[in-house]
């Protein structure tokens, strides 16, 4: 997985409230996802695409932050969303707040979700709208997201800090404290024999001596 540490880029502004991950990567695109990002939202009924769609102007092209209002990313367990992100283009994503599980998803594959108030939120969004090519720095280090005099603050937990910047998903997270998960397991082994090896037999032997388990 990619490392994480800053990003200077431009940025495209959904300017919506709840949009699920069906809305992201449509459920007929999940075989294919190269072009399935956003593809009702940014195509009309006949199939061509909406000029007036913000995901089709010039700057949303170049863009890798993307703004979008509060819930992003809500309904289904979709992790073909966050795949479809990053296919296309995107590293950050900005928001008031995430579904969860799609917010567990954007860590675990390399995508940072930045959870900034709504007023700051609102800030940044004027700032697109007034120039769509405006150029935006995302520090994770600093915890910031920068556009000209303006900067704004996210939380994010010391973990999914530590996997973005060491480009770590949950498997290699795992066997960077291989050695904690090793004592732990000798540690437990000692402490309930009989939930190791063979634990049907061990219950019955500590039972016919009759003696109680924990």
């Amino acid at each position: 997985m990619d490392k994480f540490t800053s990003l200077t880029t431009g940025a495209v502004a959904l300017e919506a409230d709840n949009i699920d991950t069906d809305q992201i990567m449509p459920k007929q695109f999940l075989r294919g996802i190269d072009k399935g990002l956003f593809y009702n939202l940014k195509h009309k009924a006949d199939g061509s695409l909406d000029p007036k769609c913000v995901l089709n102007s010039p700057a949303a092209a170049k863009a890798a932050v993307l703004l979008a209002g509060p819930n992003f990313g809500c309904g289904s367990s979709r992790e073909h969303a966050v795949w479809g992100l990053l296919q296309g283009g995107f590293r950050v994503v900005v928001a008031p707040s995430f579904g969860e599980i799609f917010y567990s998803n954007c860590f675990n594959n390399g995508l940072l979700a930045c959870k900034v108030s709504v007023d700051d939120l609102e800030k940044l969004f004027d700032v697109l709208r007034k120039d769509p090519q405006a150029v935006f720095t995302v520090d994770l280090a600093a915890r910031t997201v920068c556009t000209g005099d303006i900067v704004v603050s996210f939380a994010i937990a010391p973990r999914h800090s530590r996997m973005l910047e060491l480009g770590l998903d949950m498997v290699d997270t795992t066997l960077s404290e291989i050695n904690e998960v090793k004592q732990f397991r000798e540690r437990h082994e000692r402490e309930f024999p009989w939930m190791s090896g063979l634990p049907g037999k061990a219950k019955r032997v500590l039972v016919a001596r009759g003696e109680s388990l924990p």
